[in-house]
């Protein structure tokens, strides 16, 4: 890999020397002639050896030693760039693993599967709740008293799953379908407001009714209902127009469904006499909002193949990089050798 020039010029020198003995009587005739010429052309032969010789041989242990050092210098360099990109593939393939890609599809649908509507009433009574299509909701015919429904419905009384573990009485009434001809559901409530600072009738939403009804303990799928949903309200005196979307959340390991909701709020005119109006009434809407129910998939983006292919790339190179290091101090080594033989020998001649 690394070829030495003074080698090659020694080997050079011993292949055209003649042999030994080859001048011997020569040199014996001439130095009985010319003794003083002979002694004077040998000195200045050693003289000019010993001017040139040095300097060359000092230049050329200067650029081996430079690139030698500029050799190392590459290999750390290669290493460090090796490392810095093994610990960037790894941080990466972390950084996508724990961290899932959300992808977003609408999916368009003629009905939704009917949902669960779960009231709260407390001391307010529930006087109607009738089915309307297309957006249309008839002229109130006297607010305020019980008229007659036609929602399924279900009781269930429960203990609540959080702290505080109270009794609590949920009227569940089965949802709205048809979304292509706009199905709405219209409720109202009657409440005494004297007996309380703030009027609201809280609700929650689930997935399915039919759930509710397969299920073999009501109370406790109303527990679960309650720790896994979220809770939302109405306030005495107005319509209250609630627009649902359905959002289903495929994860890792289970599946989740979240309603999203879009609320609109109009104030009722009581025109009842003042007598009766100790009463508030509360009035609830719920629709679909559309005919597309959104799924959200988390994608895990991170390749396990691509990481192990750059990480095998980079311990090649690292590989490479080591080989490389150990030839070149294998060389420095050799060349160190070389100079302290050569300056032996040198000195040998000078003797």
């Amino acid at each position: 890999m690394f070829v030495d020039k003074d080698e090659e010029e020694e080997e050079e020198e011993e292949g055209d020397r003649p042999p030994r003995g080859f001048f011997d009587d020569a040199a014996e005739d001439r130095e009985s002639e010319e003794p003083s010429k002979e002694s004077s052309k040998g000195t200045s032969q050693a003289d000019d050896s010993r001017g040139s010789g040095p300097p060359m041989r000092f230049s050329k242990t200067c650029l081996r030693n430079f690139f030698t050092v500029v050799l190392i210098f590459i290999y750390l360099l290669l290493t460090g760039v090796a490392v810095f990109l093994a610990y960037q593939t790894i941080s990466d393939f972390l950084e996508k693993l724990n961290h899932p890609v959300m992808s977003v599809t609408y999916k368009e649908v003629d009905s939704f599967s009917p949902p669960g509507i779960a009231l709260y009433p407390g001391k307010a009574r529930l006087l109607s709740c009738r089915h309307h299509y297309h957006d249309y909701i008839p002229p109130l015919v006297d607010p305020g008293t019980p008229q007659e429904g036609d929602c399924v419905m279900e009781d269930v009384t429960y203990v609540g799953p959080f702290a505080e573990q109270r009794m609590k009485r949920a009227v569940v009434v089965r949802g709205q379908q048809d979304v292509r001809n706009k199905e709405v559901i219209f409720m109202q409530f009657s409440h005494n407001e004297t007996e309380e600072d703030f009027s609201a009738i809280t609700y929650m939403l689930f997935a399915n009714f039919s759930d509710l009804i397969d299920s073999a303990n009501k109370s406790e799928f109303m527990r679960d209902c309650e720790r896994n949903y979220s809770m939302w309200t109405f306030s005495g005196g107005f319509r209250t127009w609630v627009k649902m979307s359905l959002v289903r959340t495929s994860g890792k390991n289970n599946e989740a469904v979240e309603f999203r909701q879009e609320t609109a709020v109009v104030k009722f005119n009581d025109k009842r006499p003042e007598s009766e109006r100790t009463n508030q009434l509360f009035f609830a809407v719920f629709e679909w909002r559309d005919p597309y129910m959104q799924e959200i998939r988390l994608i895990v983006t991170a390749n396990p193949w691509n990481s192990v292919a750059i990480l095998c790339g980079v311990f090649m190179a690292l590989f490479k990089a080591a080989n490389f290091a150990k030839l070149t101090i294998q060389w420095t080594i050799k060349m160190r050798k070389r100079h302290l033989r050569n300056k032996t020998r040198e000195l040998n001649q000078i003797q």
